[in-house]
């Protein structure tokens, strides 16, 4: 059988590339070497595309190191147009052939690569990918288009307002009103940035001003929110196969003990008081419930590769807090922890996405 070639694509210009060069190690580790040649591309941090090794190792993640793509001196080279697939590299003996690829897994975070910047340069060389499409992918990125496409969908979020430092600028006393209306405690976030990065809980209000410059720092645009009472739970999404409709995972739920919140060390690098609890314990009702708003939340922001949704449950409501279009895959992710407790294993999952890309 012939093996299908995939490009894994990660590192990048965002805050999050080590988060990402993490997952690609993941994936590395992970993917079906009987079914696919994998070629490792590595994005640095100043946008050069370079031929990575292929040694799950090298990305590994935890406190005493944060993998990056360092600059090796190579240079991929894209296909000249859409009649080919054939990726080159350059290095210090010339020119060579990598040979042709079927599917690009970019597993980026963040902006310029989570948020459609990619998903439109592959569409532009007419090369499968996996994942959300162009519209989708920058539509996930922006939390305020987000909470907005969703409410017009007639899905639950949560109450916020969106402001700049222009907006601030103008009418700080108008802009505070709106914020103080939604109460304490408030997240602030940046409008596109992911992993916690940027985040902060506001329990009073003389830690304003001090959040907004944190958020400030990551994006333009801020998000304030109101703080729900309940419980963070989520679920992963994988689009549907052969006309059926989107299959939701088991719901996985956040228990904090010890932090004020999911922040980005309690998420990538083990931090203690959170556990992960998969799957998570909710009446057959309530999660039919939960999948039942993921799917429409899923749909309604463009419903193609992959998502994981997470919610506020207060017990009688679910709120829809996020849409994350490319989710982590490190080995302690919530993503394939629900896949798994819904019975598809990790490398499973990996096929499943890129079968997934092939067919779309």
């Amino acid at each position: 059988m012939d093996r299908t070639a995939v490009a894994v694509l990660f590192g990048g210009r965002s805050s999050e590339h080590s988060i990402s060069s993490a997952t690609a190690g993941g994936v590395l580790r992970a993917i079906d070497r009987d079914r696919f040649d994998v070629i490792p591309i590595g994005i640095t941090r100043d946008g050069a595309f370079i031929l990575e090794d292929d040694d799950p190792d090298k990305f590994a993640l935890d406190p005493g190191h944060l993998p990056e793509v360092v600059d090796n001196g190579t240079r991929i080279l894209w296909p000249d147009s859409a009649r080919s697939r054939e990726l080159r590299v350059t290095d210090a003996d010339g020119i060579r052939s990598l040979g042709e690829v079927d599917v690009v897994f970019p597993i980026l975070h963040g902006r310029f690569g989570e948020d459609g910047t990619i998903q439109g340069f592959l569409e532009l060389l007419d090369l499968p990918y996996v994942g959300a499409g162009l519209l989708m992918s920058a539509i996930g990125m922006d939390k305020h288009t987000t909470k907005s496409v969703l409410k017009a969908a007639g899905v639950p979020v949560v109450p916020w307002v969106t402001v700049t430092r222009r907006d601030l600028d103008r009418d700080r006393t108008l802009w505070e009103r709106r914020i103080r209306a939604l109460g304490l405690p408030a997240f602030v976030k940046p409008a596109r940035a992911g992993s916690s990065v940027g985040v902060s809980k506001v329990s009073d209000w003389s830690e304003l001003d001090a959040a907004l410059d944190i958020a400030f720092a990551e994006d333009p645009a801020v998000l304030v929110e109101q703080a729900v009472v309940g419980r963070e739970v989520e679920c992963g999404v994988l689009a549907g196969r052969d006309g059926e409709g989107p299959r939701v995972s088991v719901a996985g739920e956040i228990v904090i003990s010890g932090r004020e919140f999911y922040d980005f060390d309690a998420k990538y690098l083990d931090a203690p008081g959170i556990d992960l609890v998969c799957p998570a314990d909710l009446a057959p009702g309530e999660l039919a419930e939960m999948q039942r708003i993921a799917v429409r939340a899923f749909e309604a922001v463009g419903g193609e590769g992959l998502a994981r949704v997470d919610f506020f449950f207060t017990g009688t409501e679910f709120f829809v807090n996020e849409v994350n279009t490319m989710p982590g895959f490190t080995p302690i992710s919530m993503f394939p922890k629900c896949w798994i407790a819904t019975g598809m294993s990790y490398p499973e999952l990996i096929g499943e996405l890129i079968d997934l890309a092939r067919v779309r």
